[in-house]
């Protein structure tokens, strides 16, 4: 189910960013804004991993939102940017958290483990803030751009969840990091630009460990497409 989504989501925005309405700028105003609206999508690696942990099967992201555009000099060819979004992003392992009186433990599956999936998924108020600079003007539409700046996110629910032939339960992990922030860079041209993000938090709490002492210091890093739509 989730590749389909995936596919309909990236559709969904080539079609919007090709279709955009460009209000401001039909009639050459000088002081148009650009990119209001942003949706994407991404493919979630995660980084400092226990040598005993790995990845597994698809951690992929979505990403949507509002960024208000202030250009800062007169030619509006640099600016910044300050938004609202939501994200969803899922990272799947061999580790199986289990939910105990008062406690999480976390253990490391090995090859031979039953079990098709096991995954953390964050939902996130997110606050873009960025530097922009593209080479736009009134009546060009297709332009070059180089986005760079912090994004600063609110985990209102973190969830893990197991699934193996014999058994399936989810539940509310209150190790996952509720603040979390990190660097982020588009750059592109027109409608296709490439998204990183450089995750400067974990994604769990301070002090969580596997069940082999080893620190759970994970931190994502998220690379993918992302769409703008004024």
């Amino acid at each position: 189910m989730r590749y389909p989504l995936i596919l309909i989501v990236i559709g969904f925005n080539c079609i919007c960013a090709t279709g955009q309405v460009l209000t401001g700028r039909a009639d050459g105003d000088s002081r148009y804004f650009e990119d209001q609206f942003y949706t994407g999508v991404t493919y979630n690696f995660i980084m400092d991993l226990p040598s005993e942990v790995s990845q597994r099967n698809l951690s992929y992201g979505l990403q949507a939102g509002f960024i208000k555009d202030i250009p800062l000099d007169v030619f509006r060819t640099i600016a910044l940017g300050i938004g609202l979004g939501y994200g969803v992003n899922s990272y799947y392992t061999n580790l199986k958290a289990v939910e105990q009186t008062n406690q999480i433990t976390y253990a490391v599956l090995d090859e031979s483990a039953d079990f098709k999936r096991s995954k953390v998924t964050t939902h996130v108020l997110e606050v873009p803030v960025q530097l922009r600079w593209r080479n736009s003007t009134p009546e060009e539409y297709k332009f070059w751009r180089i986005y760079s700046g912090l994004k600063m996110g609110y985990v209102f629910d973190g969830r893990s969840k197991f699934v193996s032939s014999s058994t399936k339960y989810s539940f509310v992990n209150s190790d996952v990091r509720s603040f979390q922030y990190g660097l982020t860079l588009d750059v592109g041209y027109n409608t296709f630009n490439i998204h990183f993000y450089y995750a400067l938090s974990t994604l769990f709490n301070d002090g969580v460990v596997d069940e082999l002492g080893d620190p759970l210091r994970l931190k994502p890093l998220r690379v993918g497409l992302i769409f703008y739509i004024l």
